[in-house]
């Protein structure tokens, strides 16, 4: 083990992977979690191709698909269940090499978490500060036994959508916006076979993912002012929803109360200059945050955390050199991809207009299966660095 030292901030999936990205390198890695527990707050999540890949070579990949689901043949349908458009997974395997998995998003944060030596994770400390230049940096945090501070070679920024050290070090950089959609989602136990399937209608959409283990990730999004809530996030759902094909009924009528989330959609709408600065890196939602149009989010947070521990690879050493490759790698990517989900959305989910609506169905009926996905390829089809 290298005197190379990591404190990253932030216990999500995309804080763990980094931390265990470096950690695998040799880097001694500290992570700081402002939660008083180390866990994942969610339902599941689709694990496309690139952080397959990615979690391949973090030496997880084998573990995950293991206990995860793989792909069933799914697509895109209307409010009445007709198949606007079908993707084979055979296709994808062809194409790709892999197929995509769904998967609880509790299950792949403790699969990360195991994966650390317990002595470098540490809840409850809400990092307050952290100073930085070419050559140290200082992580100031509260914790447990009050106002503490450590010293690093490198600072891995993975706090989020509302990232604190993003609003330190990127001041003119304006918080995340409202992408004009709220979400709600659910991971139940559901033992029927699913498709791996979105329903467009109106201005909504209506998505669900097997995930293994006799249960299903639901998750419905519609067209709304931001800050909406309702007394029964479920009984919402059924109302907007309750009408749309089967299995949709049957999904909420198996969805416990207590287990709906409900979280309005933002997005970083003005694109960070860089990732970089002083001896701080920024990755995931912190960097990067998107809308969830593409199932790109936690994707590009873990493809971030093997480049990051790859461009690491010689610790400390050569350290803004690294650095300067890492935001040369992910930065143009993770943006690319975030304007492309975002254009998915108002094309998906909001769209509204009955003739645009009309086109969209003509369009999807005419374009094969294997040809959207191949228009999906750009995206999906990564490989981590090698060396």
């Amino acid at each position: 083990m290298s005197d190379s030292h990591a404190v990253v901030v932030g216990g999500g999936i995309g804080g763990l992977s980094a931390a265990l990205a470096l950690h695998r390198r040799g880097w001694r890695v500290t992570v700081l979690e402002r939660a008083p527990e180390l866990r994942e707050v969610g339902a599941g999540l689709t694990l496309m191709t690139n952080a397959m890949r990615a979690l391949d070579a973090l030496d997880l990949g084998s573990t995950l698909r293991s206990g995860a689901h793989g792909e069933a043949p799914g697509g895109i349908r209307d409010p009445r269940g007709r198949w606007l458009s079908r993707v084979d997974p055979a296709d994808m395997l062809r194409q790709l090499g892999t197929t995509a998995l769904g998967v609880h998003r509790a299950t792949l944060h403790r699969v990360l978490r195991e994966a650390l030596p317990t002595s470098s994770l540490r809840t409850g400390a809400t990092v307050e500060h952290v100073e930085s230049d070419t050559d140290h940096a200082t992580v100031h945090y509260h914790g447990a036994d009050g106002p503490q501070s450590l010293d690093a070679d490198l600072v891995v920024g993975a706090d989020g959508l509302r990232s604190r050290l993003r609003a330190q070090l990127w001041p003119e950089i304006p918080a995340p916006v409202y992408a004009g959609s709220t979400a709600w989602r659910a991971a139940i136990a559901f033992p029927d076979p699913l498709p791996t399937a979105i329903t467009w209608g109106p201005g909504a959409e209506f998505g669900m993912v097997p995930i293994g283990e006799g249960q299903v990730y639901w998750y419905a999004a519609r067209n709304a002012p931001p800050d909406g809530h309702a007394p029964d996030e479920l009984a919402a759902v059924r109302e907007h929803f309750g009408g749309w094909h089967d299995p949709i009924p049957a999904l909420l009528a198996a969805t416990p109360p207590g287990a709906v989330l409900r979280n309005d959609i933002h997005h970083l709408a003005t694109p960070l200059p860089s990732y970089v600065r002083g001896r701080v890196a920024l990755l995931g939602d912190a960097a990067h945050a998107m809308t969830p149009n593409l199932g790109q989010g936690a994707c590009q947070a873990i493809e971030d955390a093997v480049v990051l521990g790859a461009v690491c690879a010689d610790g400390a050493r050569g350290l803004p050199g690294a650095l300067a490759a890492y935001d040369e790698q992910r930065r143009g990517r993770t943006q690319a991809v975030a304007r492309a989900s975002l254009r998915a959305g108002r094309y998906g989910q909001q769209l509204r207009n009955p003739l645009a609506l009309a086109a969209r169905t003509v369009a999807l009926r005419l374009t094969p299966g294997s040809a959207a996905l191949r228009s999906m390829t750009w995206c999906t089809d990564w490989r981590p660095p090698t060396g």
